[in-house]
């Protein structure tokens, strides 16, 4: 069976990057699946979700919050570029709870800050 190039990368570094089954991401679409022989796509990341990638050797899923950003599909190579990205053992639940709270309590008419805050609660297992 054919794998898929992954490569999720932000300003900052490249978060991971290698072959896997299977990626999911939120677009301002819709979640979207893919799989080896997808069709070509291009899609906005829905800020504040998050994505998640099945490495082909059959480890652990990657798990990462991600911040806005773009999401691209072409010969079964599949770019994530997102502005903010956090792999799930590298959150800090205690201060993403507090990011949360302090989110949650600003008046933040457009929500980003709470949405980035439950995406890195999310990624790391804990629902917020």
């Amino acid at each position: 069976m054919a794998n898929l190039k992954v490569g999720l990368v932000s300003p900052e570094r490249e978060i991971w990057s290698g072959d896997a089954k299977m990626v999911v991401a939120q677009t301002i679409e819709g979640s979207l699946g893919i799989l080896p022989g997808h069709a070509p796509v291009l899609g906005v990341l829905l800020d504040g979700s998050v994505v998640k990638v099945e490495p082909a050797d059959g480890g652990e899923p990657i798990i990462a919050m991600v911040g806005s950003g773009f999401f691209s599909v072409a010969a079964d190579e599949v770019s994530v570029l997102a502005e903010q990205a956090e792999l799930s053992h590298e959150v800090d639940v205690d201060a993403a709870r507090r990011a949360l709270e302090a989110a949650e309590g600003s008046g933040d008419e457009d929500g980003t800050a709470e949405r980035r805050a439950r995406a890195r609660l999310r990624a790391a297992g804990v629902e917020a």
